[in-house]
């Protein structure tokens, strides 16, 4: 009356399945990758060899009193101006590298980042300090 059927299990894994799985997933990953965008966070590569010689490059700096600073000279908003066409008159390919305290309201920065594009000069450099103790620069263009 009563059949005992021996059933065989299969011992073998279907991969088909988890094969598509991976194959989703990586079409996923190629599609969203180049959508993500970091700019500040970059470590530069060191050489021995500068390529800006000094006479190149205006350092502006903003101290946490919004002071302004050209090098080592306190200048005002007005005579940061003048400042900025006398270096962009001795050299048209100058590069202005910029170092704000974190602390600077965002306008004064933009104020002063107006100034340098009003001048003429398209290089201008965002130095930062990313969670390290090195100073890294990121340089951007104004145009």
């Amino acid at each position: 009356m009563f059949e005992s059927r021996h059933r065989r299990f299969l011992s073998e894994i279907n991969i088909i399945p988890l094969v598509d799985v991976v194959l989703v997933l990586l079409v996923i990953f190629m599609v969203t990758a180049p959508m993500l965008h970091r700019g500040i966070d970059i470590t530069l590569p060191r050489s021995s060899s500068n390529t800006i010689t000094p006479d190149e490059r205006l350092i502006i700096s903003i101290e946490p009193d919004e002071a302004i600073y050209v090098g080592k000279d306190r200048v005002t908003i007005i005579s940061l101006r003048k400042r900025l066409h006398e270096a962009r008159a001795t050299n048209p390919m100058v590069s202005v590298y910029l170092r704000a305290d974190s602390k600077i309201p965002y306008g004064r920065i933009v104020q002063v980042m107006d100034e340098v594009k009003r001048v003429g000069i398209e290089k201008l450099g965002m130095v930062t300090n990313p969670k390290g103790t090195q100073l890294e620069e990121e340089s951007i263009d104004l145009s």
